[in-house]
């Protein structure tokens, strides 16, 4: 998709095989005085389909309370693979994998558990790891504080159906019901599981917002008056924090921009939306041109709000005249700067075509589903323009989203220029669309500007009144009623 500078140039569902097994064995230990107790169960899941499964890991602590973990397994057949986790840090050496405990799911008290969850590809079989070990302790459902010599010093496993399967990887052990009614209290902590979007409880959950349109352009537009009315009047789940790179953007004064993106991080934050960074490339279109600028960025603004649980990462806008593989490449040198200060948070990663999964460069989605970026807690963007995008984008959108988390980070109910007439029939099949696979949006844009994309007439942001629909054009007018209606934020 290609945008002139002031318009933003801009599950699996198959029938898989469910797999569920609380594994125990049972292991000689010397015996040792005073020896503190020790002792886990593991309980494996999984959700299996041509090629490829995940993996639901729930770990229960039946010793003495520890501070982190450390779980181990070796994998039976040598074609299965972790293509991607959460909850974790993952490692793997032939059929051996290792998993580390992340800062917030390290401490477990006795009888406490923490669920992690990964991706993995197989290729003849997909079966059952024998046995788990939690910090050297094989876990066989019991605890151990004098273990006798006498017991066979042969590993003996036993394995038994779980009651009921965990869907989908947990970021915390059993996440309290939710105090508030915003978005950001009900939901906390995002992240991937399988290819969705998910809570703190686990659940599959869309989001559905606003794009700011350029700071340098519209800054006036993002005050109280105005987040309050997306936030209270649009009942929005999500504010994008559009920042410009170039076009007299983040390049001619990084402190101003990256302190203004850092505003509007906290004022969301305060009215319970959550808040997606832009860092919005354009023209060059090749992000790789702006490599260092994106790491200084990003190791500021993920140092600064780590501690927050609102926000998500859109690392480059809509790439285009590029390689995937040289999009990917970019992507695995700046996630890692990211991870240094906030490794839980979401991350998404633009894609070829002006984020249209190659289409508008006469490609599709198979480059990423077949070179996906080797990181976790990853989902990838695609960008529309209803009046111009239509059926075949669509449809390569679904197909995408059938293996890959997809997340629509910008799209216009109008031309692809960001003018033209509104069009409701394409508008309306996209975000039907959008609703039904559970994938989050948002909409170019929250602003006045003069053209028919903008939510807001002319004149909107320096009058001061944002609530209602009398300051709305056509877009703004469909817009509102489409995210005013109740979202699905499942917690059980």
């Amino acid at each position: 998709m290609q945008f002139l500078p002031r318009a933003s140039r801009r599950s699996l569902v198959a029938a898989g095989a469910v797999a569920a097994l609380a594994v125990g064995v049972t292991a000689a230990l010397p015996a040792v005085n005073a020896m503190a107790a020790t002792g886990c169960q593991v309980t494996y899941t999984t959700n299996t389909w041509a090629g490829g499964f995940t993996g639901n890991v729930a770990i229960k602590n039946l010793g003495d309370a520890i501070s982190s973990w450390t779980l181990k397994w070796t994998f039976p057949d040598s074609g299965q693979k972790v293509v991607q986790g959460w909850s974790a840090t993952y490692t793997q050496s032939g059929a051996n994998v290792t998993a580390v405990s992340m800062d917030y799911n390290g401490a477990l008290a006795t009888g406490a558990e923490a669920t992690i969850g990964f991706n993995g590809s197989w290729t003849t079989a997909n079966p059952v790891p024998a046995s788990f070990t939690l910090n050297g302790t094989v876990c066989t459902g019991t605890v151990t504080s004098s273990p006798s010599p006498s017991r066979s010093a042969n590993p003996s496993p036993s394995a038994s159906p779980s009651k009921s399967p965990s869907p989908s990887p947990s970021p915390s052990s059993s996440p309290n019901p939710p105090t508030g009614t915003t978005p950001v209290a009900i939901n906390g902590q995002l992240h991937v599981c399988g290819v969705n979007l998910c809570n703190q409880y686990n659940k599959p959950i869309q989001l559905r917002g606003m794009s700011t349109h350029g700071l340098q352009w519209f800054a006036n537009c993002y005050n109280d008056a105005s987040l309050d009315a997306l936030a209270n009047d649009w009942n929005a789940d999500l504010l994008r924090i559009a920042m410009y790179v170039q076009e007299q953007g983040y390049e001619t004064n990084p402190a101003a921009f990256t302190n203004q993106v850092n505003t509007l991080v906290d004022k969301a934050q305060a009215r319970g939306m959550y808040a997606l960074i832009d860092f919005h490339t354009l023209t060059p279109g090749d992000p790789n041109y702006n490599l260092d600028r994106a790491k200084t960025f990003f190791a500021a603004v993920a140092a600064r709000n780590a501690a927050k649980n609102n926000v998500i990462y859109e690392i480059a806008n809509e790439p285009n005249g590029v390689s995937w593989a040289g999009i990917k490449s970019y992507a695995e040198q700046v996630i890692p700067v990211i991870r240094a200060n906030d490794p839980d948070a979401v991350v998404i990663v633009g894609t070829r075509g002006w984020s249209s999964l190659g289409v508008s460069e006469g490609g599709n989605a198979s480059e990423v589903i077949n070179n996906k970026v080797n990181a976790q807690n990853v989902m990838y963007t695609f960008h529309f323009y209803a009046a111009s995008h239509k059926d075949n984008y669509r449809a390569e959108l679904e197909r995408a989203a059938a293996s890959l988390p997809m997340f629509v980070t910008e799209f216009g109910t109008v031309t692809y220029t960001g003018g033209g007439a509104f069009d409701q029939s394409s508008s309306t099949a996209w975000l039907d669309m959008l609703d039904r696979l559970k994938i989050s949006y948002a909409n170019w844009t929250y602003s006045d500007a003069s053209e028919s994309s903008a939510a807001f007439k002319p004149g909107t942001c320096a009058g001061g009144q944002y609530a209602g629909t009398s300051v709305l054009q056509d877009s703004g007018l469909f817009m509102r009623s489409r995210i005013r209606t109740a979202d699905n934020f499942p917690t059980s």
